[in-house]
């Protein structure tokens, strides 16, 4: 890819094969001169070397092979009987008793972040998205995924290491659930009827390392249903197959989540408030104690093998990020993802009574939700092309005070790179579009009082102007008066779903007339046909190197020979 900065375009019908073919002889000649450098030993993929260093069979098994096997089901402290959740956790305390104090500094359960760089306060504990639109005040809905126990408001008490909710992230029955910690309306009843009780004597005797069905009852299902907010988490990475996602896969590395996301005490990697620089990617393997979740911390800085391919691929991840050419599409597996969401439909009713149409079948055959009654109008979409910005894996986000031009789109998380930046790289990401409530006096996004059985919530009036007064009030915030609608864009970093090798983006998804990348700016794609004249001197630029490459090897083959003549 070329730097450029003009938008002019022009046709061209110059083959981008014979472009990089060229390009991959020139560089060619440079494979065995780089091969004693630092990077010799990073030949294609070479995280299997634990595995012969260890003698084991898998990467997991490597990875804890030191580590002790503990059947909790033997344990007298873990037979109960136990009353709820708090009461297994004091069991779990009695022999964990660092583990609370170190999980209570976790965003799992502060729900806090600040932003090193633009000092900003996030989590869901203050953040909009445009989704739900906040947790903030809605607490007794949204806390089934918070790690903890009766969180039923904002004066919840992060101090209190009896409320860590331990079986969320440990238990493996595969029958435990949370529930509302405080009441609904009539309308929300029947999400959660029909429950069996919770065994807690065998959840709590079931406690096991977390595997991807603990950490999907959240991840998968945040938004408020199966992959509707990021689009590569879903229900079909419990026991997804290779084409779904080849590091998960059953029959292939089966990866738990904590294989990428390693951590240390109750600290795991990975965010998607700050991404990582580039430069620090590198430092790790499979299993070993890792800040960053990344490719490149198993696969290395240029994973592609030595070869004329290979060679420019490794090239591109200077400016691409793996990502891009392996999740060509999310939304994988049968299960749609949640693409557009208009708010300002809500709050129609069938004879007084709100209801709910599914008129989308996804690829598993099973229907969603296209209207409710307490949300309004929604769109799915499967096997989804990403849309693809320059990233260094930080946003700015539009938080509840930020002021905004009601005359465009509100950017919930502006995504910040350039293609000048260090760190920059063509990243995909899952693009939403809402049309959301806003306060029209202030021009800034609101907060809304859903959940609730009191007579202001919308999930049971439907009346935005006072779900709104009562959303803002509640926490001392100016509120006009006048709502209105606005439309809103979020950015979902794709990581997950990582297609086999096979399946990656060939050289053609993006460098044709019309490629993947085709609305990037600041670069040229040669074989794009946009740039006739630069696609000429790219060829001929190549070629006078080739000569003279040749031409410089001819001359020191026939220097060599008259010297050794003369010898």
């Amino acid at each position: 890819m070329l730097e450029i900065n003009s938008d002019r375009k022009k046709p061209s019908t110059l083959s981008y094969k014979l472009y990089f073919a060229l390009l991959f002889l020139i560089q060619s000649g440079f494979a065995f001169a780089n091969s004693s450098s630092e990077q010799h030993s990073v030949k294609g993929i070479d995280e299997y070397s634990v595995l012969k260093k260890n003698n084991a069979t898998s990467l997991i098994e490597a990875a804890v092979e030191s580590d002790a096997m503990v059947d909790h089901s033997e344990f007298d402290e873990l037979k109960g009987p136990f009353k709820d959740g708090p009461a297994v956790t004091k069991a779990c305390l009695g022999c964990h008793n660092k583990a609370g104090h170190a999980f209570m500094k976790n965003k799992h359960w502060t729900w806090k972040y600040t932003d090193p760089d633009t000092k900003q306060q996030l989590g869901k504990s203050v953040l909009i998205n445009n989704f739900c639109t906040n947790a903030r005040g809605n607490e007794g809905m949204c806390a089934q995924c918070h790690a903890g126990y009766n969180m039923v408001d904002s004066n919840f008490d992060f101090s209190n290491q009896d409320n860590i909710d331990c079986l969320v992230c440990h238990e493996s029955t595969g029958k435990y659930y949370k529930t509302p910690t405080t009441s609904g309306s009539a309308a929300c009843s029947i999400m959660f009827e029909g429950k069996e009780p919770i065994n807690w004597s065998k959840s709590a005797q079931s406690v096991a390392m977390p595997g991807r069905e603990n950490c999907g009852s959240c991840h998968f299902f945040g938004g408020g249903g199966d992959n509707v907010k990021h689009g590569d988490l879903s229900s079909a990475l419990i026991a997804p197959t290779k084409d779904v996602d080849v590091h998960m896969a059953v029959e292939g590395n089966d990866f738990s989540c904590t294989q990428c996301h390693v951590g240390e005490k109750h600290q795991w990697s990975g965010s998607r408030y700050q991404g990582v620089p580039v430069k620090d990617k590198h430092k790790s393997k499979p299993g070993m104690r890792n800040e960053t979740a990344s490719c490149a911390s198993c696969h290395g800085a240029q994973p592609h093998p030595l070869s004329l391919i290979g060679l420019k691929l490794n090239d591109h991840t200077k400016k691409v990020a793996c990502e891009t050419c392996h999740i060509p599409e999310f939304a994988k597996g049968g299960v749609a993802t949640k693409i557009d969401w208009d708010w300002r439909t809500a709050g129609k009713t069938k004879d007084g009574v709100g209801y709910n149409d599914s008129n989308y079948v996804q690829g598993n055959g099973e229907h969603r939700h296209t209207y409710k009654s307490i949300k309004g109008d929604f769109k799915y979409d499967e096997n989804v092309k990403p849309v693809y910005l320059w990233s260094n894996g930080k946003s700015h986000y539009t938080t509840i005070d930020t002021k905004f031009d009601p005359a465009k789109p509100v950017v919930i998380n502006s995504v910040e790179g350039t293609v000048a930046g260090e760190d920059s790289r063509i990243t995909p990401f899952k693009r939403m579009h809402t049309i959301q409530p806003y306060d029209k006096g202030n021009n800034t996004l609101v907060y809304m009082h859903l959940w609730g059985d009191d007579p202001d919530s919308f999930w049971g009036n439907y009346d935005f102007g006072r779900a709104i007064e009562h959303g803002m009030k509640q926490f001392d915030i100016p509120y006009s008066g006048e709502f209105g609608f606005i439309d809103s864009y979020s950015y979902w970093p794709i990581n997950h779903m990582v297609a086999p090798e096979e399946d990656a983006l060939k050289c053609d998804s993006c460098h044709s007339k019309e490629g993947r990348l085709k609305g990037i700016k600041g670069v040229y794609m040669p074989g794009s046909g946009e740039y006739k004249w630069m696609d000429i001197i790219g060829l001929l630029a190549i070629f006078a190197t080739l000569a003279g490459v040749i031409g410089h090897g001819l001359l020191r083959f026939f220097m060599n020979k008259r010297r050794k003549a003369h010898d």
